[in-house]
């Protein structure tokens, strides 16, 4: 959420870096409610103020020999009288223009920092490095992961589809195992690495759905429980930020980091070519999520941490990839800044996202209220909050399958992962 202060006194700089996302956000209703309910807070509190200067005055006025009828104490009466009744009002109005200015800003995404490459579409996203071009599988004939999944009896899509819907898979034997092996060895990795483990609630209420910034603006691509106040989850960026919603921390306690696996649900609306099949684009896949709550004096520096600590994941693995900055037009709702991880799958020559690390700054502290305080200094502050996949497991697994294919057809395991599935090869 952005600062409304930041809206009244910098309307122009707003707007202008909303403008640079692409849509077409207006500040303008915005800026004239606000000064609807600035004027009307003006009104309330001078009519209060002397509301309050009238029930002192009449005592006093008694108390030094007015007679309690008489004229003038009459007066002050009728004149309190009368203030009461254009105060009566107000409020619910005020109230009201405040409701009404925070529908409206809840719907504005974040400012990208001054750093973020200025770009309409994922075409104009900067490539920042690349890792691992030795990996590259040399093997012209690489079956995509789902083909070859499927000869090894480790994925069945058929069976998915008839227990559920389209875009679901379930995984057999060693498939099975194989991702069980990932969780287990990326969890290992990044409580290595200082983060700390969560189990989190996979439903949540609408307050924590739309603290993070999934409400109002994805309700559509949110599975939702028709008979409660519950959503599935996106990510477990979603639960593991909301532990803290409503709380000041106390600044000894940051940073504060947190890492989780979690089964993600997505609508995943609209048609995506060779996505349909596999474990690209599922209604249902499993994730190692990074959620990060730091000061805000350190949050970029934290951001170049936590793409490190994903980054150590796929080189582990020895999966080729390259890291990519994102255009401003194609960041994120909640994100300031942010760097993609794209995993090399052979079947399609193309690098594909695996992890999408971000700062979000205070936009979603001020949506779920997160602040902490220093220690010997008044009033309290907004953290800043992170997060990453650490990483999309079926997407791992994906890449695994293509970059570990052999010409016989059998996949190999990478060495860092052999010790947590028990073998060299499937």
């Amino acid at each position: 959420m952005l600062d409304i202060k930041q809206i009244r006194e910098n309307p122009e700089v707003v707007q202008e870096r909303l403008n640079s996302r692409g849509n077409k956000y207006d500040i303008q209703p915005i800026s004239e409610l606000d000064r609807q309910q600035r004027e009307l807070e003006g009104k309330r509190n001078q009519l209060q103020a002397r509301s309050n200067e009238i029930a002192g005055l009449i005592p006093k006025k008694i108390k030094a020999g007015s007679d309690p009828k008489g004229a003038e104490i009459l007066a002050l009466r009728e004149e309190g009288k009368s203030i009461k009744e254009q105060l009566s009002p107000l409020e619910p109005q005020e109230k009201e223009l405040k409701a009404k200015i925070e529908e409206l800003v809840l719907a504005l995404p974040n400012l990208p920092s001054d750093s973020t490459p200025i770009g309409k579409s994922e075409e104009e996203n900067v490539e920042v490095r690349r890792w691992g071009d030795d990996y590259i599988p040399q093997n012209p004939n690489i079956l995509p992961h789902w083909e070859i999944g499927e000869k090894l009896g480790i994925l069945n899509v058929e069976r998915a589809v008839k227990v559920a819907q389209s875009r679901f898979v379930t995984l057999i034997g060693a498939g099975a195992a194989l991702e069980r092996a990932l969780i287990q060895f990326m969890l290992d990795r990044q409580t290595q690495a200082g983060y700390i483990e969560i189990s989190p609630p996979i439903l949540v209420n609408t307050d924590s759905m739309t603290a993070t910034g999934q409400l109002p603006k994805f309700a559509e691509e949110s599975f939702k429980c028709a008979d409660d106040d519950l959503w599935l989850i996106p990510t477990a960026e979603v639960p593991v930020t909301n532990l803290y919603r409503g709380e000041i921390l106390d600044s000894a306690d940051l940073p504060i980091y947190h890492c989780a696996y979690t089964p993600c649900f997505r609508r995943e609306a609209g048609s995506y070519g060779r996505d349909m099949r596999g474990l690209i684009r599922l209604h249902q896949f499993n994730k190692i999520e990074l959620v990060k709550f730091v000061e805000p004096s350190t949050s970029f520096e934290e951001l170049e941490k936590l793409v490190a600590n994903a980054e150590a994941i796929l080189q582990a693995l020895q999966l080729p990839y390259r890291v990519v900055e994102l255009c401003t037009g194609d960041l994120g709702f909640s994100s300031c800044k942010t760097y993609d991880l794209e995993v090399w799958l052979p079947s399609s020559g193309k690098y594909r996202e695996i992890s999408s690390c971000s700062n979000f700054i205070d936009f979603q502290a001020r949506r779920g209220d997160i602040r902490f305080k220093e220690a010997g200094k008044k009033g309290t502050q907004f953290v800043h909050t992170l997060n990453g996949s650490g990483l999309a497991v079926g997407r791992t697994m994906a890449a695994i399958l293509e970059n570990y294919q052999q010409p016989d057809g059998t996949v190999r395991i990478p060495k860092a992962l052999q010790p947590f599935l028990g073998r060299e090869v499937l």
